[in-house]
């Protein structure tokens, strides 16, 4: 069971895909399963719904939902209804059944016979001194009558065993057996209680048969809360590195899959040896875990997965450099410099010349600027076609932060410059080490007291305080659009535990001691460097949290790159660290955040759309998990944030809009990790994290445009890959530049998978990545020729299939249910209707994802 609150839509595809192709490998497609079962995850997100009804499941069963929400839907019947998992797609394509399970994943209370349970056995035999079957058939009765109050037909559901209750098989059926025979011999009696084994797909079936109206949801289930004081929107951003790493890993597995299939099976077997991207995609299948990407799980479980993730990175690496050797003929020794995160690659470090390769996994062309560690203060940089470009070298910011080890001197510069890379492709770039007065590093200054500072690019205006070192305002030079903003760091004291087990934070609750953060400081040190590509401001708040605020040429967004930890521990409290960003927007208590990094849910403040809310923690449960936006707007400007990985967030006043970047606690919460979220690092003194937010001002109907190719820039991240020259390189190589697409896709348009599936079929699915009113282009239909869509592989024929490609769409004929609304009656059961393969054309609706099994010659 993935968790849903925050993996990305591209990850929870690809592990179902993953687990889905096995079933249908080891058991047939007989086995394919009907029914969607998570019975564990913490709060629900209505794009997972959506993306179940979209593989074409009939249902979707779960296990936790808010205490409150669950009193309120037992009072109304209303346990069981349709989930609408869309805005976006013609129902009911995304429409999915959603039934919430009585007792979460356990027994009902008295019914567990287990190692760890604590409940007597059934004792039928009337001659022994343990005789209970009355009292176990009565109990068992009683408690169906009692369930049946909160279900709409005649027809329940009880689960039996628990996450640490199911060790012994034959203990449970045993007593089962006899609960099922005792209970039912009651029939004669009069009783209309009939008990049997099923399944979740037996009880969806009958369900179905029973012809009733169904309610209808439309947003989600977060966050989530099993008591007043236990919001469980703390794991939404615990082990924040973690979180990143698998973030990062996702974005080089599309990377890998693509090479894979542009560069055939020479990309699995060349000079740098032999591998294959299964490596990676089973690590990460795994990592998508609900005790996994969470951060809910021990540290020494955290290190495993890490470790799992870096054997498919090596896996990976080899791909990558096997197939860049097939496809351009670089003979130069690569690298990928997977430590590049700490400023840290030996190839640019140590080489007076070096090359860069840059891999666009996108459909459309890309401009990515480049950021490597070097030594030199002057250096030259050249495209593959031999025409210099315009490069930058400054003076490292986040200088001996990190724990690079003894044996290594870290670089004091950094060289920047503005690469592009065609579709699905990569360039080429040259860097060579120069003497003399050419580029020299742009000197840090450090400003005083009383000035004002201000850096720009063609597109914004940036002002800070001078006083405070702090952001001021925010001008959009396209629109005019001017607006004041302040940001700044702050921490939430986490709640000190004691003798009577008071709730505190932990890796999956939040609860801050007082609802008013701290701020780190309320001023910051600044140092500027400007010069002809980006120009930034470097703020120091204190020895643990800098940042550096910055707007690269041609930029439409500010970029925030922070630095926070080791976390200071203090009078024995753990600390939960935000990035706030305050403005007089007049919001109206409303903000905006996205769903596993796709479509986009309104928030109310202290408001739930489906039961009155009784918040007893105004700071935790207002937080909602964001996978990569969060936006608030009025009639006159919106404001998005933009992240590198998944985090809590809220609105938490007007005009306000905060993220929760480092978590330090020192408290287990009770829900069963069983140890305190206290990261200690490499350097055993507190975890350090390094980050990226992009921040946009613009007008609300432009907004959308902007945050979304940037957010998908974010999570399909381009590749570098650097190369050490030796006397036998060629240059410039065969092909310096290289696309694997005949044509740009339209920018709506998202290469959201390209893998091989077999020797000759690869799985392509492409996605509309706009909703239908984002934007007035953009949200557009579009056709696409898959025939003639790739420069290197001859489309034979293709097959649509459903979202987890188990399935051709055509033979696909899901549950249909009547709702209260009784669309039902009107639209046609299936999905969509496929694509007819002779003509090889592809249309796209808005959110609309189309998955294909495409036959070429040999890959």
């Amino acid at each position: 069971m993935n968790d849903e609150a925050t993996p990305t839509y591209i990850d929870i595809i690809d592990q179902m895909t993953l687990g889905l192709r096995f079933l249908n490998d080891t058991f047939g497609i007989g086995a394919r399963p009907l029914v969607a079962w998570h019975i564990d995850p913490f709060g629900h997100s209505r794009e997972q719904a959506s993306l179940f009804a979209q593989m074409g499941f009939d249902g979707f069963f779960f296990g936790r939902l808010d205490y409150q929400d669950k009193e309120k839907r037992q009072k109304e019947k209303n346990m069981e209804g349709v989930w609408r998992g869309s805005a976006n797609l013609n129902p009911p394509s995304a429409d999915l059944f959603t039934g919430v399970l009585p007792n979460g994943y356990n027994p009902p209370d008295g019914f567990c016979w287990d190692q760890l349970c604590a409940d007597e056995p059934i004792v039928d035999d009337k001659n022994s001194r343990e005789y209970n079957k009355e009292k176990f058939v009565s109990l068992f009765l009683e408690t169906a009558k009692k369930q049946s109050k909160y279900y709409k037909t005649n027809h329940i559901i009880m689960t039996m065993g628990s996450d640490f209750q199911y060790e012994n098989a034959n203990v449970w059926f045993k007593n089962m057996d006899k609960l099922i025979k005792h209970v039912n011999e009651k029939q004669k009696d009069g009783s209309k209680v009939n008990v049997f084994y099923s399944t979740p797909s037996c009880y969806l079936q009958d369900l179905n048969k029973a012809k009733l109206t169904w309610s209808v949801k439309y947003d989600d289930f977060f966050p989530y809360a099993d008591s007043a004081h236990s919001f469980w929107t703390g794991y939404f951003t615990s082990r924040p590195a973690l979180k990143r790493y698998v973030r990062r890993s996702s974005a080089l597995l599309q990377v890998c899959n693509q090479l894979e299939v542009l560069a055939g099976t020479q990309a699995n077997k060349g000079p740098y040896g032999r591998a294959e991207s299964t490596v990676l995609r089973q690590a990460m299948a795994v990592a998508q875990h609900h005790d996994a990407v969470t951060g809910t799980e021990k540290q020494h479980v955290a290190n495993d997965y890490a470790w799992q993730l870096s054997r498919g990175w090596l896996a990976c690496e080899t791909v990558i450099k096997n197939a860049l050797y097939n496809l351009s003929g670089n003979t130069d020794k690569l690298s990928i410099c997977p430590l590049l995160n700490i400023s840290l690659c030996s190839v640019t470090e140590s080489e007076k010349q070096f090359r860069v390769m840059l891999y666009n996994p996108l459909g459309r062309e890309i401009a990515w600027n480049v950021r490597v560690p070097v030594q030199g203060r002057a250096y030259t940089v050249a495209n593959h076609a031999g025409k210099p470009l315009d490069s930058q070298v400054m003076p490292q910011f986040f200088l001996g932060l990190y724990h690079h080890g003894k044996s290594h001197k870290p670089s004091v510069n950094e060289l920047v410059f503005q690469a592009s890379a065609p579709p699905l492709g990569f360039s080429t770039y040259t860097v060579t080490s120069q003497k003399g007065n050419v580029a020299r590093p742009s000197p840090p200054q450090r400003v005083q007291h009383q000035e004002v500072i201000v850096i720009q690019n063609e597109h914004l205006q940036l002002t800070f305080n001078g006083t405070t070192g702090l952001l001021s305002s925010m001008k959009n030079l396209d629109s005019g659009l001017f607006l004041p903003v302040v940001q700044n760091f702050y921490w939430y004291q986490g709640s000190k535990g004691n003798a009577e087990n008071i709730q505190t934070s932990g890796a999956y609750i939040f609860r801050p001691n007082v609802s008013t953060p701290l701020p780190i400081s309320p001023k910051a040190q600044l140092d500027v460097v400007k010069g002809r590509l980006v120009e930034e401001v470097r703020q120091t708040f204190s020895p643990w949290c800098q940042q550096v605020v910055r707007l690269y040429q041609g930029s439409r967004h500010a970029e925030f790159e922070w630095h926070v930890g080791s976390i200071p521990i203090v009078d024995h409290l753990g600390r939960e660290i935000i990035t706030r960003f305050d403005t007089p927007l007049r919001t109206k208590g409303l903000f905006l955040t996205d769903a596993n990094g796709r479509e986009m849910l309104t928030r109310r403040r202290n408001f739930r759309p489906t039961w009155k809310l009784n918040n007893s923690e105004p700071v935790a449960g207002n937080y909602y998990p964001i996978t990569s936006t969060l936006a608030m707007k009025d009639e006159k400007a919106q404001v998005t944030l933009v992240t590198d990985r998944s985090q809590g967030g809220s609105s938490m006043k007007d005009g306000s809009l905060e993220l929760m970047i480092h978590r330090r606690l020192l408290f287990d919460d009770f829900r069963g990790v069983g140890e305190a979220l206290n990261e200690t690092g490499a350097n055993g003194q507190g975890l350090t994290i390094r980050g990226r937010h992009l921040l946009f001002l613009a007008p609300p109907d432009s907004s959308a445009r902007l945050s979304r190719l940037a957010g998908e820039l974010q999570l399909s991240e381009p590749q570098l890959v650097f190369g050490t020259l030796h006397k036998k390189s060629r240059h410039p190589y065969k092909d310096g530049e290289f696309s694997g697409l005949r044509v740009a896709l339209p920018a709506s348009v998202h290469v959201l998978s390209l893998s091989r599936w077999d020797a000759h079929t690869l799985l392509l699915r492409l996605e509309l990545q706009f909703e239908k009113h984002d934007d007035r282009n953009l949200s557009r239909t579009v056709t696409i020729n898959i025939a003639r869509m790739f420069s290197t592989l001859d489309v034979e024929s293709f097959k649509e299939m459903t979202l987890g490609a188990n399935l051709r769409l055509k033979d696909l004929h899901r549950l249909s249910w009547d709702t209260v609304e009784r669309e039902n009656e009107h639209r046609s059961k299936a999905m969509q209707e496929p694509t007819d393969p002779s003509d090889m054309m592809v249309t796209l609706q808005p959110m609309q994802i189309r998955t294909f099994l495409v036959r070429t010659k040999a890959l």
